[in-house]
């Protein structure tokens, strides 16, 4: 399957691409792509439905971010060797790991924000995990168990605030909407193997990245496992699992984004993301609307779920 939320940012509803590649809205048979849906079992249920019966969508609906109610994204650094060489850094023994704030999310094809003041904006395409079970000291073996699938990620990084700055990685990565995720969420087996995905990127038409996952230092099944050695990964978590080579960064001389770039990216069976970079609006807009809260007035009622025990169908 390849899920999908659409509509306004803030209110986005559940969706999914049929056989045609057309979008259908599932907002009458489940609320939202989120922590309470990501498991094995809800997920089959889906899988199961007749997407020809579901509503269609008109083909210039806004994508949201392709997951809901995001707890936490942990991510992956320096995951391609080559891309570590580009950096001047040696490759690490162990996966690197850093957090990116969750209000950094944001749609596939929604403004990349350009800091005040900021001088060194980047890209990195990234294949991104998206849990579907809890994982706490999983084996290798058992990694794919917990994952519900696989999306693109754009790690847009301000390397002045990473690097320049002291303390860790988080203040470079976590502005809002640099993590763009989608546009769509693919299930493992829609996928294949995970680990032989085409990830490329273009600056204003001019190819910048090019890469596959089996260059990885750490794939899929290692990261999940070491994460899960650490903290108990949670339902709707996202990781984004490294870049490979050709960021900003790392060109000769470096090049870094500007208002009115035009950033593209896909992967093989993930589908592409479009993002224009902007000046941040003026402070008191820089806050996006929480996760569903985008209109004021009476609290509307909990959509519920017509499939059999989804948590929302009591």
């Amino acid at each position: 399957m390849k899920l999908f939320r659409h509509g306004p940012q803030g209110a986005e509803k559940p969706g999914l691409i049929d056989a045609s590649g057309a979008l259908r809205d599932l907002s009458g048979v489940v609320p939202d792509i989120g922590p309470a849906t990501l498991g094995r079992d809800f997920m089959s249920r889906l899988a199961a439905l007749d997407a020809a019966t579901l509503p269609l969508l008109p083909a210039d609906t806004r994508l949201g971010p392709c997951v809901g109610a995001v707890g936490n994204v942990v991510c992956i650094g320096l995951n391609y060797a080559d891309h570590a060489a580009e950096a001047g850094l040696k490759a690490p023994g162990q996966p690197i790991v850093f957090n990116k704030h969750n209000g950094a999310i944001s749609g596939p094809n929604d403004s990349v924000w350009l800091a005040p003041g900021s001088q060194k904006l980047d890209w990195e395409v990234e294949l991104g995990i998206v849990i579907g079970e809890r994982a706490f000291h999983v084996s290798e073996a058992d990694a794919l168990n917990h994952v519900a699938g696989f999306c693109l990620v754009n790690d847009v990084s301000e390397r002045a605030y990473q690097i320049e700055y002291e303390g860790q990685w988080t203040k470079g990565k976590s502005y809002p909407t640099h993590c763009p995720i989608g546009p769509w969420l693919v299930t493992p087996d829609e996928l294949g193997d995970e680990q032989d995905v085409d990830l490329w990127l273009d600056v204003n038409g001019v190819r910048r990245q090019t890469g596959n996952t089996r260059t990885m230092i750490f794939g899929v099944k290692t990261i999940v496992s070491y994460l899960s050695r650490f903290m108990a990964l949670q339902p709707g978590d996202v990781i984004p699992t490294g870049t490979p080579p050709g960021v900003g960064m790392g060109q000769k001389p470096p090049v870094y984004l500007t208002a009115g770039d035009v950033i593209t990216l896909g992967g093989r069976g993930l589908g592409e993301q479009r993002q224009v970079v902007s000046e941040a609006p003026p402070a008191p807009l820089t806050r996006l609307p929480p996760e569903g809260d985008h209109t004021s007035g009476p609290a509307k009622p909990v959509p519920r779920c017509v499939l059999e025990g989804c948590p929302f169908s009591g």
